[in-house]
């Protein structure tokens, strides 16, 4: 682990074009030059307690998220399946289709690299917020 946060692709900026879908603050930095390819990624940071809302990434085929944990500690949690723990190194498959939330642990910052997977009418599909009761209750 680095001395800054967001690992060794640095902070990035405030993520403020997603924020009221976070619980808590987050910064993005893109890492892809989306004038040159087609393909999404960005290390996504978030500060102590900060989560995303529970979301899914609508795809008619291919589709999907790449999660890779570069820094901190962190959750990934599918809907109906309980949360997993993550840590730098771990990679995480995200299918199309499928609700799910991700972010740091309450007492770690976290930063995973996000790579959207391309596919056929893809979208996001931004829900609820996660309840914050069960996400205190994990450790």
């Amino acid at each position: 682990m680095t001395d800054k946060h967001g690992g060794d692709f640095g902070l990035g900026e405030d993520n403020v074009d997603y924020a009221q879908y976070f619980t808590g603050k987050s910064y993005l930095k893109q890492l892809t030059d989306m004038d040159k390819v087609d393909l999404a990624v960005s290390n996504v940071t978030f500060e102590p307690g900060c989560i995303n809302n529970w979301h899914i990434h609508h795809a008619k085929s291919g589709g999907g998220q790449v999660l890779l944990c570069v820094d901190g500690e962190g959750w990934y949690q599918e809907e109906g399946k309980p949360a997993l723990s993550l840590k730098p190194g771990d990679c995480v498959s995200i299918p199309p289709n499928v609700k799910h939330w991700h972010g740091a642990k309450k007492d770690s910052w976290f930063s995973h690299i996000a790579i959207a997977v391309p596919g056929v009418d893809v979208s996001n599909e931004w829900c609820e917020a996660v309840d914050p009761e069960e996400y205190a209750k994990l450790k």
